[in-house]
């Protein structure tokens, strides 16, 4: 009968939406805002539509109170964890603390935050397409303590092959404070040992204990930018290889530091797995994540 498939595919998308609910809502939790888009890519990928995303999306919004929320410009949804959603989503156990105090809600609502907040989202994107690192590895802006203050990641990855990379996603920072960003990674690597301790192991600081696991050959996490479009701003590539310039006279770039670029346009088109980034004091040559060098 006329309206009996429709009806089916609305059963089935209810379904699935409440299948979906808890990964939804951690997701966003986890990393501030989405599009329906992107949270199909991340948890329906073989997904021809959003329609399951969006019904889950409807659900935690129909919950009293509310679990998610929603912004609209330009005809697209923005979707994040309301202060009851992110309480849910803390009492899981598996989110880790934040150190940023943009929440999704202001995220959505401002056009500079939601465009570095969408990038970021896209980047995970590019990397959980790629397998190299599941949407579920990343923990966005966790607090890194060094000498001269905390150090802020837009984001930190767990990698497939068990190693970890800083990411940071640009679209309208000056060229001073991206510099003055990666002198604070510098800093976090130098930062003394702290801890007594053990007839076993000498002490080992924040970074060691926390990214190079029992190995204390593991080098420094690579530390990766990521330019991306914005309006009035220079082209992503222009951007990219300016910084470049001022990134190279940073102390312990390309010996103890491995710092490497790319834009966010490459990335999402060849994947972070292909020889997309440009690492700083190599050359221009674009090389896998793989083949990156390897800080001393």
């Amino acid at each position: 009968m006329p309206g009996e498939a429709s009806r089916a595919r609305e059963a089935a998308a209810t379904k699935a939406g409440a299948e979906i609910r808890g990964e939804v809502l951690l997701t966003l939790a986890q990393l501030r805002l989405a599009t329906p888009r992107q949270l199909k890519a991340l948890l329906l990928p073989h997904h021809q539509d959003t329609d399951y995303v969006r019904r889950a999306l409807r659900n935690l919004g129909d919950e009293s109170p509310a679990l998610v929320g929603r912004t609209h410009r330009a005809q697209q949804s923005y979707w994040y964890c309301t202060p009851a959603g992110l309480a849910e989503a803390a009492a899981s156990g598996e989110l880790a603390p934040r150190a940023g105090r943009t929440t999704g809600q202001r995220a959505a609502s401002r056009t500079g935050l939601r465009g570095h907040g969408l990038a970021l989202v896209d980047t995970v994107v590019a990397f959980h397409e790629a397998e190299v690192a599941d949407h579920a590895d990343w923990q966005v802006e966790v607090a890194h303590p060094t000498p001269a203050g905390n150090l802020v990641p837009d984001g930190v990855v767990l990698l497939a092959d068990g190693s970890s990379a800083f990411v940071e996603v640009d679209r309208t920072m000056s060229y001073a404070r991206l510099v003055a960003k990666l002198e604070r990674y510098d800093a976090y690597r130098k930062a003394p040992a702290s801890g007594r301790g053990n007839a076993a192991r000498a002490p080992r600081s924040h970074w060691q204990e926390t990214y190079a696991g029992s190995s204390m050959n593991r080098p420094f996490p690579p530390v990766l930018f990521v330019f991306a479009l914005a309006p009035r701003r220079a082209a992503p590539a222009t951007r990219e290889s300016a910084f470049h310039e001022r990134a190279r006279r940073v102390s312990g770039v390309n010996y103890r530091l491995t710092v490497a670029t790319t834009t966010l346009a490459q990335l999402t088109r060849q994947g972070p797995d292909q020889a997309v980034w440009r690492a700083v004091g190599h050359g221009e040559d674009r090389l896998a994540l793989a083949a990156l060098p390897k800080a001393r």
